[in-house]
């Protein structure tokens, strides 16, 4: 049998093209991540990271990712994005993850993205998490520019399949926290939302958290309480926190918090009082302890509203009672926000310090012996903004940290 040249040529340029297309998919199967080091303004940056990290998802050439995305969807479930410094979602991250999910949902035609709930789970393919954190931007130490942090996770192997990075300017952008992180007596950041955080910056190819990710199933409980705390539906979300709390790895910082929250707010004094010690005792447990007082300005008296300060005497009680039922010994740390001189508020934060030490020691002479103070004035604020208000509520803070007893 006799083959014509022509169709051997033609035999050989689709085993090329064929091989071509091999180990174009075969490149893609571990992308890089997206890195955008220049700053922008906010939205252009969102835009770019979201191009960026749909960009590493695509398996086949663009011609045929454009032809796969109109036969199969991938569905997309958001847990909802957090300043990584913080651990709190803000009326800036609400607008992070609105502003990527528009992206997502409007120019890339393979994402369905799916409500943040349970049964979602085992329909989506994956997890989108995202944060953003200031970082040191020019000389003067001023806190300025945004890096925002986002990552799609393969629901069923854990592994981090895309990731993009950009640095964002800060300016316009409201970051007061919603209700629930708003009123929180305490930073509410823990292993979870550092496991969170640490895997929205995990390079593509790499597992995202364990331990952040064994408990996501939690967190569909969690966000959905939330939503309804912010709502201002206490009972439904004291009974979703209570959900939460019951389930394998329900025993989180978020949930024992919400179950105190709830509970104050329906004015239950009796089981806010014991959900606050299960805060405080967890707390401890986890050496991270930062309780929110908040004192007149300049003083060591406290916030004069009863409505702000009226919940501080329940909350020295617990503290005190669960140091000494620990066996604890603790630094107690006073803070202040960026306002006045470096001296004076070394000075005014040391003394806040010793005001809350001899609180304690009232309810628990024990603790005498087993406590010391110090005072960091505004070197170690969280937010830095200087602005006095709900924003930057966390700078004005006391931890509790556990050292060793001598």
């Amino acid at each position: 049998m006799k083959v014509s040249t022509s169709k051997i040529l033609r035999g050989a340029a689709s085993a090329f093209v064929a091989a071509g297309l091999i180990a174009a998919i075969a490149g893609c199967a571990a992308p890089q991540a997206t890195n955008l080091s220049d700053e922008l303004p906010f939205d252009q940056a969102v835009a770019q990271a979201s191009d960026g990290l749909a960009g590493q998802t695509q398996k086949l050439p663009a011609f045929l990712a454009k032809v796969e995305s109109k036969i199969t969807k991938r569905g997309v479930v958001l847990d909802p994005m957090l300043d990584a410094t913080t651990g709190q979602q803000t009326a800036a991250t609400v607008l992070l993850e609105n502003r990527v999910t528009e992206r997502l949902t409007t120019k890339f035609d393979q994402f369905e993205i799916l409500p943040f709930q349970s049964a979602n789970l085992s329909r989506a393919q994956y997890l989108l998490t995202g944060t953003m954190t200031r970082v040191e931007n020019g000389g003067g130490g001023k806190k300025r520019a945004l890096r925002i942090n986002l990552a799609l996770t393969d629901l069923k192997s854990g592994t981090v399949v895309a990731q993009a990075s950009a640095l964002a300017k800060d300016e316009g952008l409201d970051h007061t926290p919603l209700a629930y992180y708003r009123d929180s007596p305490v930073l509410v950041k823990d292993q979870v939302i550092e496991g969170y955080a640490r895997t929205s910056a995990t390079p593509p190819g790499q597992r995202g958290d364990a331990f952040y990710l064994d408990r996501i199933a939690a967190a569909t409980l969690i966000n959905e309480a939330t939503t309804l705390y912010n709502q201002e539906r206490y009972v439904e979300a004291l009974g979703q926190y209570r959900s939460a709390l019951a389930t394998p790895t329900g025993e989180q910082l978020r949930v024992l918090n919400g179950i105190y929250l709830t509970n104050a707010k329906l004015g239950r004094t009796a089981e806010a009082e014991q959900a606050f010690g299960r805060v405080v005792a967890l707390g401890i447990a986890y050496n991270q302890l930062g309780v929110k007082f908040l004192f007149n300005p300049g003083s060591t008296e406290f916030w004069s509203d009863s409505k702000v300060s009226g919940p501080y005497v329940m909350w020295l009680r617990q503290i005190a009672k669960e140091s000494t039922t620990a066996r604890a010994c603790m630094d107690i740390v006073g803070h202040t926000s960026k306002t006045g001189s470096e001296q004076a508020n070394d000075a005014l934060s040391l003394q806040r310090a010793n005001f809350i030490r001899q609180r304690l020691m009232a309810d628990a002479p024990v603790l005498g012996a087993r406590t010391k103070t110090s005072g960091m004035g505004f070197r170690q604020n969280i937010i830095g903004s200087g602005t006095d208000n709900a924003v930057d509520a966390l700078d004005r803070r006391v931890e509790f940290k556990i050292i060793p007893c001598s």
